[in-house]
């Protein structure tokens, strides 16, 4: 089929803006599934040809039909995986872009850990019980929540404190706060070439705990209890460039992280992914977590990133690399390789 066949299509939240337009670019006609009373932005920066609206993300696997018909392709997003969920994945119809049996390690943090620490990277410790804590930890649970609900604790003590507040989370990891830079890597997987790419960096705000760092510990005891009990939910994210040295490792990690992802799961790990590291006052990197798909820290970067400009010597995001995969696979005959 030519190109001209097939639409992109995603789910109007996280970073579909970015990805319907980079399709566009790519020459792709777009398709925006959207919840009703949230089509404003598709329709205000107009990368959407055509706009599906749902009540509810629950109806989605209603429209299959629909997208089928219309020969779209699906990118999904952590927004895509929250709401489906990877065992609904699995059972999606619609071309997706990316391998759905990756994303189990992603959604479950004890097989995420044996993937990284089978991949030869440093990882923070991982406390199994709450009365093993001796140090500084952050509680986080499972699945892709943008760090909603995840607190630090100081103690079992602490930790039965705050987990009081979560009464429906039974799935959490205890894992050690390591102090240090966050820089989460941007990296794309081509299935086709067998090429790994750095599409960039970030650093994320997170509310309130980045405007907590602002105000001194004295003012802090001033303030009502509730006003200093801090929340890691990312409302944003911030542009990084890293230190030119750092590459061959950042590269390397990346490289490692792909190849033991092809001992897991068939074909393995590709297309966009991230890993979420802190860079500690003795320059060594320690993961915490992986992305198994497109990150929201990507979106500053609509324009092209410096580390996609020195490759592409044009604008090239991570959304339109997605494009410029799939049509290099249409083009090829190889739409298998790409999609999952």
């Amino acid at each position: 089929m030519a190109l001209l066949d097939y639409k992109i299509a995603t789910i109007g939240s996280h970073s579909a803006l970015q990805i319907l337009k980079g399709a566009k670019d790519e020459g792709f006609s777009t398709i925006v599934i959207c919840i009703k009373g949230r089509e404003k932005p598709y329709k205000m920066y107009n990368v959407a040809d055509e706009i599906i609206t749902i009540k509810d993300y629950n109806e989605f696997p209603k429209i299959q039909d629909t997208l089928l018909k219309k020969k779209a392709i699906i990118i999904p997003h952590a927004s895509f995986i929250t709401y489906m969920g990877h065992a609904d994945v699995e059972k999606f119809n619609v071309p997706y872009y990316g391998n759905k049996k990756i994303l189990k390690y992603e959604e479950d943090r004890d097989l995420e850990r044996k993937w990284l620490k089978n991949s030869g990277l440093t990882l923070p410790k991982i406390f199994k019980s709450p009365k093993d804590i001796d140090r500084s930890v952050i509680v986080k649970f499972h699945g892709a929540k943008g760090g909603k609900g995840y607190f630090i604790a100081k103690n079992e003590r602490d930790f039965n404190k705050k987990i009081k507040f979560h009464p429906n989370e039974k799935n959490y990891v205890i894992q050690e706060y390591i102090l240090g830079v966050h820089m989460y890597i941007h990296y794309f997987h081509s299935s086709l070439t067998n090429e790994i790419e750095i599409m960039g960096f970030d650093k994320r705000y997170e509310s309130n705990v980045d405007s907590l760092g602002r105000i001194s510990s004295r003012d802090q005891l001033a303030l009502p209890a509730e006003k200093v009990d801090p929340s890691y939910v990312i409302v944003g994210n911030m542009p990084l460039v890293v230190r030119e040295s750092y590459l061959p490792r950042i590269i390397e990690m990346g490289e490692n992280v792909v190849k033991q992802s092809k001992k897991m799961v068939p074909r393995g790990l590709f297309g966009p992914f991230c890993l979420e590291t802190v860079m500690t006052p003795e320059e060594e990197i320690s993961v915490f977590e992986i992305s198994a798909r497109i990150v929201a820290g990507t979106n500053p970067y609509t324009h092209g990133s410096p580390y996609t400009w020195l490759k592409y010597d044009k604008p090239m995001s991570t959304g339109r690399r997605i494009a410029l995969e799939i049509k290099n696979a249409i083009r090829k005959n190889q739409l298998n390789k790409v999609l999952g």
